[in-house]
């Protein structure tokens, strides 16, 4: 079946395409029009597959109906398309060190710890900090494109969804889904590639009214800006790589640059599930958009995740098989 209620033909609202109303985007029961909370997480539930902080751990999302869905593909960008407020997929909550992430080369693109020499990833503390020092996340349906050259930087994307540093008082969790409003953004050149850093603020934080553009993270939160530039600058050195770079000299640019870089992203992202470009390894599966080529039933995005969890059984299997032999050759002698 079809199955999204059904799937609707699909709505192009400029800001992230959807298959009629998105979920994060319509309002409880009951509730009124107006100003008020913005709920985004209440509408997606995750669900883990696997032993945390193990190679095979992996954090599928699900719609408010039950049915599994990419992070990357199927959460809209726009919380709607009225207000200029955006979804944020938190990866990494605040003073934390292990690095997850959207998986973008797996099917449905669940959450998994990145893994580099055989090893998982963790961020060293980068004095006096201790991880990460806001709740890093990404954009949904975004994309910079490692083969589009940007203007502004003269380097190619990163080839990841756009990155958010959402600077609220409160520490998230792996796997909410926020609203946030976008403030700024920092243009990071690692390894000659442009990945861009969007500075954000949770619209639900009890200081969001007191920000709407970069002036007020200098006014509201001092030192903030700067911290974020050195702690880019070199937590990978203790890797023993050298210093990142930046462009415009680090300077962090505005609300109005910084939304026109979603846009283009955004846009990128659009060619991506169309597949009118090339996407390599980028896992484009998806259940929300009806006409691009990668869209699958929901049927077959359960069979994705129960595959999963049959890897994650085999490879315990596996691993209790070669104890039980380490054994048997340790008493053996």
């Amino acid at each position: 079946m079809r199955a999204l209620l059904p799937l609707l033909p699909l709505l192009r609202t400029g800001w992230g395409w959807r298959a009629g109303p998105p979920a994060a985007a319509r309002a409880p029961r009951g509730a009124r029009a107006g100003p008020g909370p913005h709920r985004a997480m209440a509408s997606y539930r995750t669900e883990e597959r696997g032993r945390p902080r193990s190679p095979g751990y992996r954090l599928f999302f699900q719609n408010v109906a039950g049915h599994y869905i990419s992070p990357f593909h199927d959460i809209p960008l726009k919380v709607d398309s009225t207000e200029n407020l955006f979804n944020m997929v938190v990866e990494v909550p605040r003073w934390t060190n292990a690095k997850m992430e959207i998986a973008t080369k797996e099917p449905l693109n669940p959450i998994k710890q990145d893994i580099k020499d055989g090893k998982l990833r963790y961020v060293a503390n980068i004095f006096p900090h201790k991880g990460y020092i806001w709740n890093y996340g990404a954009l949904p349906q975004t994309w910079e494109d490692p083969h589009r050259k940007d203007k502004s930087t003269d380097c190619c994307g990163d080839n990841d969804p756009i990155d958010v540093c959402e600077i609220g008082s409160k520490v998230l969790s792996c796997g909410e889904v926020i609203p946030v409003k976008i403030l700024g953004i920092l243009a990071l050149i690692d390894q000659g590639e442009t990945d861009w850093k969007i500075i954000a603020i949770n619209v639900n934080d009890p200081e969001a009214s007191k920000f709407h553009d970069i002036d007020d993270v200098k006014k509201y939160k001092p030192g903030y800006l700067e911290a974020t530039l050195n702690w880019f600058r070199f937590y990978k050195v203790p890797e023993g790589k050298p210093e990142n770079q930046f462009a415009f000299n680090g300077e962090f640019k505005n609300k109005a640059f910084a939304l026109d870089v979603i846009k283009s992203t955004h846009e990128c992202w659009k060619a991506l599930l169309m597949k009118k470009c090339d996407g390599g390894a980028i896992k484009c599966t998806n259940v929300h958009i009806c006409d691009s080529p990668f869209h699958c039933t929901q049927e077959e995005a359960r069979s994705i995740v129960e595959l999963v969890r049959g890897k994650y059984l085999n490879y315990l299997s596996i691993m209790k098989i070669l104890k039980e032999k380490t054994q048997i050759h340790m008493f053996g002698n």
